[in-house]
């Protein structure tokens, strides 16, 4: 690898939302180029005219930018081999189809989708493995002047040779190889001009001198089209490294129903970009050692091919979670309120526009919470004590705690020497628990828990001081009387 420039590209289709496991791709291109002070490249595949927009172009952008993945060449930025949009690249195309026509390696194929279907069915029936019998290859000049005359208009296919082995070395799978039997003559442009994937991704990837292409184990089974084509254009074939497919937990594949599958959706939850790529390394890769936590400059220099998995990787929310909640947990609270701060205003806890005092004391509550937590979208289901006064007891365990015969004493205790603290913040709350426990000779047990139920009506959470300091202490008294009213 050392001794060529290493340039490596993703090449996403604009057609929808940005998927988890493009940006896995995207990730291991971006590590192997990192790791060898290679290029990292950026191309649109949009010539799916149909389903190709620009805002999901601007979703791919934002999403690997948000993931910190960033190009060193690509529609934005430019680069010595654009265009990097392939729909801009169109006479390029052309061009190398005339030379395959003159060469005799394509030919014009009129026949119809309809005559097309027909034939793969009756192979079909046969239990033979559907392809194109090659029939519109030796057309007379006659023939072809009918076909345009009914109006038809063809496509170009590409003429494989028979009874060849197509052999390929693959960083992931060895070596790899297809019976050319098996692949058929395949359409290279489409009838309205456009080339199709297998062919532009070629030209593309030959004239950007991309040394290397990883990409999902999908892909796999149109590497000997490419392959051929590479050949057939006098082309350097690059390395392969088809990456396993990622799975849902029930082993298949990832879909709407087993949540978030694309990058966005993750941002929108309140996910760290570093806990995503520290998980996205880890799915189908397994580094040397025990390690978990990577930062982006460890993963760059652990990273290789050869400790890919061939297996599918299995994508486990909880283990995602476990990782973020590390990442949550070392982070500023400043940093998980600004991903806290869009889930608390869906909620209805704070508004569109809020205080400087306010946004203040939300990244104190937050710090608290940043334990229980692992993506922003968490913090509504544990932020609630520190807004709602009208105490419910979680369990009739809790309620029960209340009764005991030392909570009156407790209490009284509590009241008084909180309405006599001058101020009411955590240390001062922290010595006013441990005053009371030395003089009603009571364990933390007896004075703690009866205050965290009737100021919260949880029996855990953050510690109590923190809570007191943080509700303050008119409304930590007027909780404390109206809770004991309800018992």
């Amino acid at each position: 690898m050392l001794q060529q420039e290493i340039r490596v590209r993703f090449a996403p289709s604009p057609t929808g939302p940005f998927h988890i496991g493009g940006a896995r791709s995207a990730l291991f291109n971006w590590l192997l180029a990192k790791k060898y002070n290679g290029k990292f490249v950026m191309r649109i595949e949009d010539t799916d005219l149909e389903r190709s927009t620009k805002e999901s172009e601007e979703n791919i952008n934002e999403a690997l930018g948000w993931l910190g993945i960033t190009w060193d060449e690509g529609p934005d930025v430019g680069g010595p081999y654009g265009p990097y949009r392939q729909t801009e690249r169109l006479d390029t195309y052309s061009k190398y189809t005339e030379q395959l026509l003159t060469e005799g390696k394509a030919y014009y194929c009129y026949c119809s989708e309809d005559e097309i279907e027909a034939e793969r069915q009756e192979q079909q029936d046969k239990g033979e493995t559907p392809r194109y019998s090659g029939r519109c290859r030796h057309l007379t000049e006659k023939d072809k002047e009918q076909f345009i005359a009914e109006g038809r208009k063809p496509t170009v296919r590409f003429h494989v040779i028979e009874n060849k082995q197509i052999v390929f070395k693959d960083m992931v799978r060895d070596t790899v190889s297809f019976d050319s039997n098996g692949v058929g003559d395949f359409v290279i442009v489409k009838s309205d001009g456009i080339p199709v994937y297998n062919y532009a991704v070629v030209v593309d990837d030959a004239l950007m001198h991309i040394t290397h292409v990883i990409r999902a184990e999908e892909h796999l089974s149109n590497t000997p089209r490419q392959v051929v084509l590479y050949e057939a254009l006098g082309f350097t074939t690059p390395e392969f490294g088809h990456i396993s497919l990622i799975l849902a937990k029930d082993r298949s594949k990832m879909s709407k129903r087993h949540g978030a599958t694309s990058v966005d959706q993750y941002r929108k939850l309140g996910y760290m970009p570093e806990a995503i790529v520290n998980y996205l390394a880890l799915l189908g890769w397994s580094p040397v050692g025990e390690q978990e936590f990577f930062s982006l400059n460890e993963l760059i220099e652990q990273f290789s091919m050869d400790r890919v998995a061939k297996s599918p990787a299995v994508f486990d929310i909880d283990k995602l979670n476990y990782i973020s909640a590390q990442y949550i947990r070392k982070a500023s609270p400043e940093v998980v309120a600004e991903l806290a701060l869009p889930h608390l205003k869906e909620a209805g806890y704070i508004g569109d526009e809020i205080s400087i005092a306010q946004k203040t004391w939300l990244v104190e509550v937050v710090g608290e919470l940043r334990e229980y937590i692992s993506h922003g979208a968490e913090i509504v289901n544990h932020i609630e004590i520190f807004f709602n006064d009208d105490i419910e007891f979680e369990n009739e365990e809790a309620a029960e705690i209340l009764r005991d015969v030392d909570v009156p004493q407790v209490m009284a205790s509590f009241r008084d020497k909180l309405q006599a603290l001058e101020v009411v913040d955590a240390p001062a709350v922290k010595a006013l628990l441990k005053n009371i426990t030395k003089e009603l000779k009571l364990g933390g047990k007896k004075v703690f828990m009866p205050l965290r139920v009737v100021l919260t009506g949880k029996m855990h959470g953050p510690d109590l001081d923190k809570i007191i300091s943080l509700i303050g202490r008119e409304r930590t008294l007027a909780r404390l009387t109206d809770t004991l009213v309800k018992i």
